[in-house]
């Protein structure tokens, strides 16, 4: 008996190897990034909505396993994904009652693409119809202009740097005005504003958004959370959207899995989001919808 002892101790290592990776170890292997949980849970409720609600418990469930600040964070904006999408009250042709008249609120003209030649669309001018009434209304509010090269045949325009010499062609003192003018996207409207106004308007704890009525919703989406994810902790301090002002847009509309590709861009993975904006994205790449 005592010759076979290294091959039952062998046949033991051996046994005690597999049962690891059938158990423990074997789930390390398949655990998931941050990254692909979160665009697995952004897809889903763009594509299916509030059907998606119990599987992305399930997928904020996993994600706490891997990032519980990124979890906590990314369940306020869930929840906000829904309240901008169902209950979002809109303010037409200029800003309510009841805001702050100081330099803490900023006025945020969301951009419109330019014409070939640089000059601005009619409803980026029905736009700023709009910011100059809020501006006028609140004559100590900042406002910033976001928006970079869209003009087809002049690369030196910029949609913010029009509405800005708008703005001032039409009484706004150019102090108030600042101009974001690298931006493409709202989902990049909302990264470098906040990147201008952490780095020279620190004062700035409070946003009205303006633009077209349909754009409303996506704009207070993609700005608060931009704010959520550059917290200094998950549910600190923030720079909130407070209120919004349009104009009503004879049509136009932005999906909810628009939405999804743009809070992916926000992620990080800027390929994914433009496969969604163009509509190259394979939904069928996820799996089906489970409990």
């Amino acid at each position: 008996m005592k010759k076979n002892r290294p091959v039952m101790t062998l046949c033991l290592i051996l046994a005690l190897a597999i049962l690891c990776l059938c158990s423990g170890c074997g789930r390390r292997a398949e655990t998931r990034d941050r990254q692909e949980i979160i665009e697995e849970m952004v897809v889903d409720y763009g594509s299916y909505g509030s059907d998606a609600d119990k599987h992305i418990s399930s997928l904020l469930k996993e994600l706490r396993a891997v990032d519980a600040d990124a979890a906590e964070r990314w369940t306020n904006i869930m929840k906000l994904w829904k309240t901008v999408s169902a209950d979002l009250p809109l303010s037409y042709d200029v800003l309510p009652d009841g805001l702050p008249d100081t330099d803490e609120l900023c006025i945020v003209a969301l951009g419109f693409q330019l014409n070939p030649d640089g000059t601005m669309r009619d409803e980026l001018i029905e736009r700023l119809t709009v910011v100059l009434n809020s501006a006028e209304k609140y004559p100590h509010a900042l406002i910033v202009c976001t928006g970079g090269g869209t003009a087809a045949e002049n690369e030196s325009a910029t949609e913010a740097g029009k509405m800005a010499e708008w703005l001032i062609e039409n009484g706004i003192a150019e102090n108030r005005v600042i101009v974001e003018d690298k931006s493409v996207t709202t989902a990049q409207n909302a990264i470098y504003t906040f990147d201008v106004l952490a780095e020279r308007y620190p004062q700035v704890k409070q946003l009205a958004i303006v633009s077209s009525d349909y754009h409303i919703a996506t704009g207070t989406l993609l700005f608060e959370a931009e704010s959520v994810l550059r917290a200094e902790k998950a549910g600190g301090e923030t720079t909130h959207v407070v209120s919004n002002a349009a104009w009503k847009a004879p049509s136009g509309s932005l999906s909810t899995m628009f939405q999804a590709g743009a809070l992916i861009e926000l992620s990080g993975d800027v390929d994914t989001a433009f496969e969604i904006y163009f509509e190259t994205y394979d939904i069928h790449e996820l799996p089906p919808l489970h409990g």
